[in-house]
């Protein structure tokens, strides 16, 4: 079905820029990049998937049924998103606040096209349709021209506050309210910020926030005109086999230029006891998730609020690991655990309730995940934070940040840590 080709490269740095560059001939473009990020489970430095041969696009109802099919008939690549959203497909639950965005809740297409980059490689998965293709595609690819100057071709962009501070404050409270009297332990609490009529260079931007993030499950995704430009440090859900991994984010701290002062951050967040209490709330929820399709007695914690240094913050991760058997599907696994735990809350459905009602933006692609299928069922998914969102018919450009609010949450630090992880977005947006 797929023809297959390996290369030795010699600049792998250049040629990612390249590649990214070349795919914006296509409506339909995947790109997925590691950043030479040192992490245990990691199948690629990078990875481009373009033009579309078969795709499924649906709204909210039987999605997980309809991507079932869809993964199990095609046999195949395949790659896409799911939105938050989806919840509703799953539990009694609706998504009633303000969309200016109107991404399908669910999309996944099998690309013509794969390209993948490891280290001094760059192999070629081409449908036989398109096999032809191959070799003047890497000669393009390597002609392809990159600027000496990165410039953002765009004024700088007005950003708006969906949900100000006094009301931030307000909603808070209001969340420590049903936390004091047991409704829920933890909730995630997120806000938007936007900017209307407004124009940028998806590509460009997405260079400039990869630049200033170098994030281990970077993204940029579009189909047609709607866009995704994500710096994401989380990885959802990955399936090796008959190994299933997770790995929630909870606990951030900022960065500073200052050595010392950086490792004293470091080293603060590490022991501050309301962060380990969010982050082992969460691994709780996800041991409980995964528990739904492991073997009995598999699900085990294999890193517990661990720190992680990127760019940008220092970030608290477990890994939490467990076994399925070979005969169950892997859309059933993605369905017993999403939303993810570290986007919801706990209880899950209690703290999705109570989202639904303090949030003013439907969240839609936001906190949802966007991966890929391989032809053996196999998979792995990031969660779709420190992203842009871009729909570039309506103008609108929108990127969402969120805190978890436990009973030892205090309004004004929720807010101060929803800035610290805007900041990159603020930053390329605005141009500062």
């Amino acid at each position: 079905m797929r023809i297959i080709k390996k290369f030795k490269i010699k600049d792998h740095h250049r040629l990612k820029e390249q590649l990214i560059r070349w795919s914006q001939q296509y409506d339909e473009v995947l790109w997925l990049d590691s950043n030479s990020y040192s992490q245990e489970y990691s199948s690629f430095e990078s990875l481009l998937a373009v033009d579309a041969f078969t795709s499924i696009k649906t709204d909210e109802l039987n999605a997980f049924n309809d991507l079932k099919e869809y993964q199990s008939v095609t046999r195949d690549w395949i790659f896409g998103y799911l939105t938050y959203d989806l919840k509703n497909d799953l539990e009694n639950l609706y998504s009633d606040n303000n969309d200016n965005l109107s991404f399908p809740d669910l999309y996944f297409f099998q690309p013509k096209k794969i390209i993948i980059l490891k280290n001094d490689e760059i192999e070629f998965h081409y449908l036989n349709m398109v096999d032809d293709e191959l070799e003047p595609d890497f000669i393009s690819i390597k002609e392809e021209f990159i600027p000496k100057k990165r410039d953002l071709d765009h004024e700088p962009v007005r950003i708006k506050l969906r949900i100000h501070k006094d009301e931030y404050y307000a909603k808070v409270n209001r969340m420590l309210a049903h936390i004091q009297r047991g409704d829920i332990y933890e909730a995630n609490f997120c806000q938007e910020f936007y900017a209307e009529h407004t124009l940028i260079d998806p590509l460009e931007t997405y260079l400039k926030l990869n630049e200033l993030s170098m994030a281990p499950f970077a993204t940029f995704f579009r189909i047609g005109e709607k866009y995704l430009l994500s710096a994401s440090p989380e990885r959802y859900l990955r399936k090796e086999g008959v190994k299933v991994i997770s790995q929630p984010i909870k606990g951030t701290a900022k960065r500073s230029k200052n050595n010392e002062e950086d490792e004293l951050l470091k080293t603060t967040l590490k022991a501050d006891e309301k962060e380990r209490s969010e982050n082992i709330m969460i691994v709780d929820l996800v041991r409980n998730d995964l528990s739904k399709c492991a073997v009995k007695g598999s699900v085990t914690v294999e890193e517990l609020c661990e720190i992680y240094t990127f760019k940008q913050v220092h970030q608290m991760i477990s890994t939490v690991v467990a076994e399925v058997e070979n005969t169950t599907a892997p859309v059933n696994i993605l369905r017993e655990s999403f939303p993810m735990g570290s986007m919801t809350g706990a209880p899950k459905i209690a703290a999705m309730k109570i989202i639904e009602e303090l949030e003013e933006t439907k969240r839609g692609l936001y906190s949802g995940a966007v991966g890929y299928f391989t032809p053996d069922g196999d998979f792995d998914f990031n969660v779709i934070i420190r992203s842009i969102l871009y729909d570039k018919a309506q103008q609108y450009v929108s990127f969402s940040v969120g805190s978890a609010i436990t009973s030892k949450s205090i309004p004004e630090r929720e807010y101060e840590e929803c800035l610290i992880k805007a900041k990159a977005m603020r930053e390329v947006l605005e141009g500062n």
